[in-house]
């Protein structure tokens, strides 16, 4: 791989703050927050049983394995490239299917807070550009990536710090809207499965940072620091941000973007500058969207470039910025992708808009499943090839590592389950809901097993893989 453009810039403080931007999810915390104050006790059951394992086996394999291929060397190492290959497409071009959805979600909580009567035609437009700027950001020099991951980080925090604070103050005042006794807030098995998907969609993405592996100062040393440092702040945080929306709104009342804005309106109620306020919160939501997509951007390219750079992806997204080594071609591809979703919900919203999101909804069993891979991948690993220096260990014997690997592939696992049958919990199965979900998996998969087959065959790809094995 070329790193002639590549410099070491990333410390410590920079890297939690890009794992901040890339884990926590504003535009989700209210749908964890509408399901309700059991849910307090499912975050803190999820931290123990699966960020902890998380953290720690993603800490090993990025300082075991560093490149800026992230998940896509860890997996190549255990199951070979092949594997890698179809690990890397579904971790790549999940963030093309995703990043509509944000940038729908964009759109809409600007016509909430300031053109309530902007048509659809506007909505679209604004999404395209969005998805543009954000792959001019990406195509740039590393530092402005790097920018935009800080920038954003601070600007979550303020806003989760914000519910979180005016939410108590709130309660003080006019008493808490919901009753967040510890009682209430135990965790019961009774609904409580059905809090599993959101709560594991808010807590991914701690490995993102390794696909920066080229830009870390003595990664060795800082990613592992990193990734446990960051895990904590985001546990702090989300429990902080809950707990402040739910004191303010009963539940029945948060939606998911409207949770934000409605829970402000309700928290600044009593001053003068209300609106003000509840229009800077707001803008300040908008401006992470960016942020997130612009670091998933970054992140999942890399891994895709550097597939594409041992032949196992199409060679266009290998492509690389001349002067700044940024991966264009994934960047461009992605940005296409983005844009065709985007037309196509323009077509679909007019007639049946449910049936959009329906479609929309399967990119999230696509994000899920290269975590399958991960788990798996430190197993092997820490099995079949014992002799790799580590730095960085998870503490613990055979035993303490089967059962935090096992812990996080259930907790995965269960989670992708319940995102493409979310009925299943009650004993059923919504054809209507799950069968275009399992189609829009299947085109995926199917595509991608295309594309990595085809890039494959190529002599020098199948040069390559002797070399390797």
């Amino acid at each position: 791989m070329n790193t002639s453009h590549t410099t070491r810039q990333m410390g410590l403080v920079s890297q939690i703050l890009f794992i901040l931007c890339s884990v926590l999810i504003i535009d989700t915390l209210t749908a964890a927050a509408a399901l309700g104050t059991g849910v307090i006790g499912w975050w803190v059951v999820t931290l123990i049983f699966f960020v902890i394992p998380y953290a720690l086996i993603a800490a090993e394999l990025g300082t075991s394995y560093p490149s800026d291929g992230g998940i896509y060397s860890w997996v190549k190492h255990a199951f070979g490239l092949k594997m890698a290959a179809r690990t890397t497409w579904l971790y790549w071009i999940n963030v093309g299917l995703w990043m509509p959805a944000v940038y729908i979600l964009f759109a809409g909580m600007v016509a909430e807070l300031f053109l309530p009567d902007l048509s659809l035609g506007w909505r679209v437009a604004i999404c395209i550009a969005l998805i543009w700027l954000t792959v001019g950001f990406c195509n740039v020099s590393v530092h402005v990536g790097v920018w935009v991951s800080q920038l954003g980080a601070l600007l979550k925090i303020i806003v989760i710090t914000t519910l979180g604070g005016a939410g108590f103050y709130y309660a003080l005042k006019h008493g808490m809207a919901n009753d967040l006794t510890l009682r209430s807030m135990l965790p019961s098995l009774e609904g409580g499965v059905s809090f599993l998907p959101a709560i594991i969609y808010n807590l991914l993405g701690l490995e993102l940072i390794a696909c920066l592996g080229k830009t870390l100062k003595d990664p060795v040393r800082t990613m592992p620091r990193a990734m446990i440092g960051a895990s904590i702040i985001i546990a702090a945080l989300y429990l902080f941000g809950t707990l402040g929306i739910l004191a303010a709104l009963p539940i029945e009342k948060v939606g998911l973007i409207a949770g934000i804005t409605d829970a402000s309106r309700i928290l600044f109620a009593d001053s003068p500058w209300a609106d003000a306020l509840v229009s800077g919160l707001g803008i300040l939501v908008l401006l992470t969207l960016i942020s997130n997509m612009v670091n998933w951007t970054m992140g999942s390219s890399r891994a895709a470039a550097e597939a594409a750079e041992a032949g196992e992806l199409p060679f266009y997204v290998a492509r690389r910025h001349p002067k700044y080594g940024s991966p264009v071609g994934a960047n461009t591809v992605t940005g296409i992708v983005a844009t065709l979703v985007i037309l196509a919900y323009a077509l679909l919203a007019q007639s049946n808009d449910e049936l959009f999101w329906s479609v929309f909804a399967f990119s999230s069993t696509i994000f899920l499943m290269p975590y399958l891979l991960l788990f798996a991948s430190f197993l092997r690993l820490r099995r079949q090839d014992p002799l790799t220096p580590r730095a960085f260990t998870v503490p613990g014997g055979r035993l303490l590592i089967a059962l935090m690997t096992t812990s996080g592939l259930l907790f995965v696992l269960g989670a992708l389950l319940l995102f493409l049958f979310p009925q299943l919990p009650e004993g059923q199965i919504d054809w209507h809901t799950s069968a275009p979900l399992l189609i829009g998996l299947f085109l995926t998969l199917a595509i991608g097993e295309w594309l990595v087959s085809r890039s494959l065959a190529t002599p020098t790809t199948q040069q390559l893989n002797r070399e390797f094995r």
